[in-house]
């Protein structure tokens, strides 16, 4: 199988290395650009918590001081989504209005970017900050707070030397000089220079192990899930290497499946990982139809026997990954001409039994897919469903910084839906794309899905999202979506930024929404709290106040108490 590396030979042009050497010339002292980061435990002695019921607290150790006066998050709105993290790490028992189910007895592990800025130097981009891992633990009607920077490569060396050392979504390193910048490119093209800030998401692996992820391989690191502490990292145990892989593999107690793009023979390997192992095998491989590069596979959905693997035309780029400055679509480009593509492979065998153009999309998420049979029990089809963009990729630029802190009450959230992939099995050159609802149920806003984890792969009827209520810059609802009845209930605290809703089944549940459904919120007035919304009414059943405001996160897992 190729190597996942790059090539110099083949993907650099003299117009690249102008754009890095004109950025060359304009380098200046790291001071001037990045200042220094005050991590002194006296940042945290300044602070007066109001904690109600706290049962332990960690030392603050690390804090990272909240962005200069002259942010904009402090002069335009008070939401400590889109601000750092105020220390490092924290613990302690939250006081709970309202009753918690005396079942839910587990940890909520929430993943996402919550350090922003090195100094006085604001990052630009949502995807950039540096990971942290937020755990509530629920047990007997209680609930245990905590929250912890997870200790990279890329975030030790940023606190050791008060500034970027590797490359992130947007942001790229400040060579000191001619020299330190050849050597970065050198390190690109092994992917030494490539971040290993994993701050996208969180799994349990079938023997219980949590790894934290992001898209680059490097990134996966391994925690304790009550301490929070960083374990190590996640090595594989395979000769497949490779750079990049999608940020959000399928994982049960059985199954780890998850897609490594090929660079350079355009193309994607499915691979398989045994629980208890580290080693990747590889089950088939899918080569792309159209495009000089594969298309963007942050998640992809599988049913229960087949892996599908989608090919959008936001497709790699491998010299906007060179560049010093983003492009407007960072490490990606548009590619229209190149069409988009859905392809089906068979678990079992790794043959390809489908692969169909579809219209152009774009999505980060897939919510879930399944197998469609006639009335003689064959499969016929595979329905997929997805968080879709309506092919706009400008949702890339809105989650800048600069724009989620800049909301002047303009309606410039691009609009989302559900999009319902239908792929037929008869051997049909095409397939379909439609919503599965209408998106005014949910304010054409859509993203951060979760289900019910026992319909993984299944014909399912439930999902919980992020929506919208217009006019918004960014989702602002929690959505509970019937895909039977195509209706949508929604949930807002108005102002407020809820991060994905995360659901929970009651053991021994028999219906599909008989659980809860966990988010953490960022409201209006700067602070944060837990939130429970009961998963078949929607209605709201507790919450329980943070000590001060968290950063938006993005995804979870649930580790049961043991």
């Amino acid at each position: 199988m190729a190597s996942l590396t790059f090539s110099a030979s083949k993907f650099c042009c003299s117009s690249t290395y102008t754009t890095f050497f004109e950025k060359f010339d304009h380098v200046k002292d790291d001071n001037s650009i990045f200042g220094k980061v005050n991590f002194s435990s006296n940042y945290c002695k300044k602070r007066d918590l109001a904690i109600a019921n706290v049962a332990s607290k960690l030392p603050a150790t690390a804090p990272a001081p909240a962005p200069p006066p002259t942010s904009p998050v402090q002069n335009e709105r008070k939401l400590a989504a889109w601000t750092s993290v105020q220390q490092e790490r924290w613990q302690g028992e939250l006081e709970v209005e309202g009753e918690i189910p005396f079942w839910l007895n587990g940890t909520y592990l929430r993943n996402g970017p919550g350090l922003w800025h090195l100094g006085d130097y604001n990052f630009r981009h949502l995807f950039d900050g540096y990971a942290t891992l937020v755990r509530l633990h629920f047990e007997n009607g209680r609930l245990i707070m905590g929250h912890r920077q997870i200790e990279s490569e890329a975030y030790k060396a940023a606190k050791k030397n008060n500034k970027l050392c590797y490359r992130e979504f947007s942001e790229v390193p400040k060579p000191d000089n001619f020299l330190s910048y050849v050597g970065e490119i050198a390190n690109l093209f092994s992917g030494a220079s490539l971040t290993d800030n994993a701050n996208t998401g969180v799994v349990k692996l079938g023997d219980g192990r949590v790894v934290c992820l992001t898209e680059t391989i490097k990134g996966s690191i391994v925690v304790d899930p009550e301490t929070l502490n960083t374990v190590g990292k996640f090595r594989y145990d395979d000769n497949l290497g490779g750079l990049i892989h999608s940020a959000h593999p399928i994982v049960t107690d059985d199954e780890f499946w998850t897609l490594l793009p090929d660079l350079i023979n355009p193309g994607y390997l499915v691979v398989r990982m045994e629980p208890g192992t580290n080693e990747r095998k590889v089950i088939g491989r899918v080569d792309c139809r159209g495009g000089p590069a594969p298309g963007w596979v942050h998640s992809f959905p599988v049913t229960e026997h087949y892996v599908i693997v989608p090919e959008m035309p936001l497709r790699y780029c491998a010299q906007n990954l060179l560049r010093a400055e983003p492009t407007p679509l960072y490490k990606f480009e548009w590619h229209p001409e190149s069409k988009g593509f859905m392809h089906v492979m068979c678990k079992a065998s790794g043959k390809i039994v489908a692969s169909v153009e579809v219209p152009l999309y774009v999505t980060f998420h897939f919510i879930n897919a399944y197998e469609e049979t006639d009335e003689d029990g064959r499969i016929k089809a595979v329905i997929a469903d997805c968080c879709e963009h309506n092919a706009d990729t400008t949702i890339l630029e809105k989650l800048r910084l600069e724009h989620l802190r800049s909301f002047n009450g303009e309606d410039v959230l691009p609009d989302a839906r559900v999009g319902r992939f239908i792929i037929p099995l008869d051997g049909s050159p095409h397939g379909k794309l439609e919503a599965a609802l209408n998106p005014d149920e949910h304010g054409k806003g859509m993203d951060m899905c979760s289900i019910n984890p026992a319909y993984l792969g299944k014909k399912y009827r439930y999902a919980y999202a992020c929506g919208a209520q217009r006019p918004c810059n960014f989702p602002n609802t929690l959505t509970k979506i019937d895909l039977f009845e195509k209706k949508a209930k929604n949930w807002q605290d108005e102002g407020s930024v809820p991060s994905e809703p995360f659901f929970v089944a009651r053991p021994g549940a028999t219906k599909e929404d008989d659980g809860v459904v966990i988010s953490m919120i960022s409201d209006k007035t700067g602070d944060g709290y837990a939130l429970v919304l009961d998963g078949s009414t929607f209605e709201e059943i507790a919450r329980a106040k943070f000590p001060y405001g968290l950063p938006y996160g993005l995804h979870g897992c649930w580790v049961p108490k043991k």
